[in-house]
């Protein structure tokens, strides 16, 4: 009784329904997002931007971000309670209405494209609210349950976050951009992939052809190795093309040797029938690794080369 009465009472549920619009917007996938976004505005400026731009360039890829994870939680609410790891997303438990979903969504990327218009520039605007149609209709209404591709070209929602940062300092693109757009692009089917194969029965569950339900271990370990060298290379690249130093070329050198011999040992387990939940995670974590020193490593290039030539 004494449970009950906690329960319901109205500050307790005005805390769950507050958690549970925070927890619509995937917040963990957010930080992720954004830790890219900075490290390209120190590249793009060739040094600190000013406070005041990183903030509500933040803000604004924060709130876009947002608006289409909570408007993808609405369109898979049924295969979400499905599977094991996401039956507690709040439209699951109903903690948060669709309706009430739907509208939050909507305001998050009206605010997202005002605020950026505002207080950034048109051109950051208009990337950051295209990602998230990108996201909704492309990745999650047309691919993800269609397409062993699906994360693949979906991915690419999720690499416009660097796009929006370069917008937001140069007010235009280029080549440099376009490669860091790439790096993500390319990293996100490995990074996705290990993670789905450790809830390869939840998906298989509800019926999504993610690469490791539709495809044996050992095929789908093969392409994330193809993948990770693909990815190597372009990290390399991105070096000369956005006139980075040493620091960064030694850094993806080290980031890239642990990211293609993980890939490599994974494949060699899962062709001798020997890969294991385990082994997938580990690289799935270290891509989250990777990714976070690659772009913070960029920005500390800069930096320190502008502290040097300074004295």
């Amino acid at each position: 009784m004494v449970s009950e009465a906690i329960a319901n009472h109205p500050a307790f549920s005005l805390r769950n329904k507050v958690s549970g619009y925070i927890a619509l917007t995937k917040p963990r996938i957010i930080e992720l997002l954004l830790v890219t976004t900075v490290p390209t505005m120190v590249v793009a400026k060739g040094g600190w931007p000013s406070f005041g731009l990183i903030i509500w360039t933040l803000i604004g890829g924060t709130l876009a971000a947002g608006g289409a994870n909570a408007f993808n939680m609405v369109i898979d609410r049924d295969i979400d309670k499905i599977m094991k790891r996401t039956q507690k997303r709040p439209l699951v438990t109903g903690v948060v209405s669709v309706n009430g979903a739907i509208v939050f969504a909507g305001l998050l990327e009206v605010a997202a494209f005002i605020e950026l218009w505002s207080l950034v520039n048109l051109l950051s605007a208009i990337l950051a609210v295209s990602a998230t149609w990108f996201y909704v209709f492309v990745y999650t209404l047309w691919l993800k349950r269609r397409s062993k591709q699906n994360i693949v070209i979906g991915g690419a929602a999720g690499a416009v976050p660097v796009l929006v940062g370069w917008a937001a300092i140069t007010n235009s693109l280029s080549w440099t951009p376009v490669l860091m757009f790439a790096i993500i692009f390319i990293w996100t089917p490995p990074h996705f992939w290990a993670l789905a194969v450790r809830y390869r029965d939840d998906y298989e569950a509800a019926d999504v052809p993610m690469l490791p339900v539709v495809a044996s271990l050992e095929r789908t370990t093969l392409e994330m190795l193809v993948y990770s060298i693909v990815l190597a290379a372009t990290v390399m690249l991105l070096g000369p093309v956005a006139h980075l130093g040493v620091i960064y070329a030694v850094l993806a050198i080290l980031l890239n040797a642990g990211f293609v011999f993980m890939s490599v040992k994974l494949y060699q387990k899962a062709r001798r029938g020997e890969a294991d939940v385990a082994s997938a995670m580990k690289l799935f974590h270290f891509s989250i690794t990777y990714l976070t020193l690659l772009f913070v490593g960029m920005a500390v290039d800069v930096l320190i080369r502008n502290l040097v030539h300074s004295h």
